[in-house]
């Protein structure tokens, strides 16, 4: 009985270990990963990084089925379940009944280390600004020290994820089999700074906000901060031809209108939103050591095939920035996604943008 016994305690064991590395793909594991005395680029140390993360699937024995899947502007874990499949969408890229998918959360987005919920000396507007090189040395860590990863099968990555994703392949060329980007470029260009500059305005040009330090959410900077991003956000056709109609958004003009003042990010936190705006303009594969600023050379440098999928109708990531990006990839497939729904196209905001982005990443990935 007592060698039973042992054998059951070692099976209940094994199994609480297990755990928390399966989950359902509508409904992902959360971790988090602390990191102690993060040093970040701009030289500022956080006692404390704190990293989100979500799993679905179940990490093989050989730890070599991980897909990462990093987050975009204000994400949380969930923000890749247009791609994974599941009983009721079986047609998806990424099965995770044969993959480990981790989701991760980047700085900032409030759940991650914030300014909302780090204490000083880096609270609200002293919280440094962290780089898309911040994020994926944290996330590197995550894999390597906490899930024991040393290498992943592939990166994709939406926006600010794939800026993360073209970030992987230059400083770390040999970690991935493959990077998918869609709606992303490799460097932030100067009229995606000046866009942003001006949606970070829109915050700070509410006396409420008080620098960054004030007492209550300043409610009319975050209402025209939403009004501005809305006339980025798609295509200027989507407008003229009123495919706002059925969605979420509302069926009228105005409504529309009304969704994007007071409800587009509800709950954000204002100096969280600018944080990763800052991220967001500071980005550029060039500024990785030893590149010096030539974002050409870094692009040279890629090693490994690259799925790239800008929108034909992104105003956030321009398709001219992607072309003359996707000039430099030796191992390129340009792939730009038909659409009328500009910057949200990446993320299979429509079902023909779904099934696009799902049939070409699959046959990418060999998924």
């Amino acid at each position: 009985m007592s060698s039973i016994r042992r054998a059951l305690q070692s099976l209940l064991i094994f199994a609480l270990v297990m755990t928390p590395l399966i989950s359902n793909a509508a409904d992902p594991v959360k971790h988090e990963f602390v990191i102690r005395n993060f040093v970040t680029e701009c030289g500022a140390v956080l006692p404390e990084a704190r990293l989100v993360y979500g799993t679905y699937g179940t990490l093989n024995t050989a730890r070599d089925n991980v897909v990462l899947l990093p987050s975009h502007y204000m994400a949380r874990l969930t923000g890749y379940e247009w791609l994974i499949r599941s009983d009721a969408a079986p047609d998806l890229a990424l099965d995770p009944s044969k993959l480990f998918l981790v989701t991760t959360e980047l700085f900032g987005n409030g759940s991650s280390s914030s300014p909302s919920n780090t204490p000083a000396p880096f609270d609200g507007p002293r919280f440094p600004v962290m780089t898309i090189r911040d994020n994926v040395e944290a996330v590197h860590r995550l894999l390597v020290e906490d899930l024991k990863v040393d290498h992943v099968k592939g990166v994709v990555g939406f926006s600010m994820g794939a800026q993360q994703a073209f970030q992987w392949a230059v400083s770390y060329p040999s970690f991935m089999d493959r990077i998918v980007a869609t709606a992303g470029t490799a460097k932030t260009y100067g009229h995606g700074i000046v866009r942003l500059e001006g949606q970070i305005s829109a915050i700070e040009a509410d006396p409420v906000f008080a620098a960054g330090d004030y007492t209550k959410p300043p409610a009319n900077g975050l209402r025209a901060f939403g009004m501005v991003w809305a006339g980025w956000l798609f295509s200027q056709e989507w407008w003229r031809k009123e495919l706002w109609r059925g969605t979420e958004r509302g069926d009228s003009l105005p409504a529309v209108i009304d969704f994007f003042r007071t409800r587009f990010i509800p709950g954000a936190d204002a100096n969280n939103l600018i944080l990763q705006m800052r991220t967001w303009q500071s980005n550029d594969v060039g500024a990785t050591a030893p590149f010096r600023g030539d974002v050409e050379a870094a692009l040279r440098s890629i090693k490994v095939p690259v799925l790239y999928m800008p929108s034909e109708t992104d105003l956030y990531f321009p398709i001219g920035d992607a072309r003359y990006e996707a000039s430099f990839i030796p191992g390129v497939q340009f792939t730009p996604i038909p659409s009328l729904w500009g910057h949200t196209a990446g993320a299979a905001s429509n079902p023909a943008d779904k099934k696009f982005l799902n049939e070409a990443i699959a046959s990418f990935l060999g998924t």
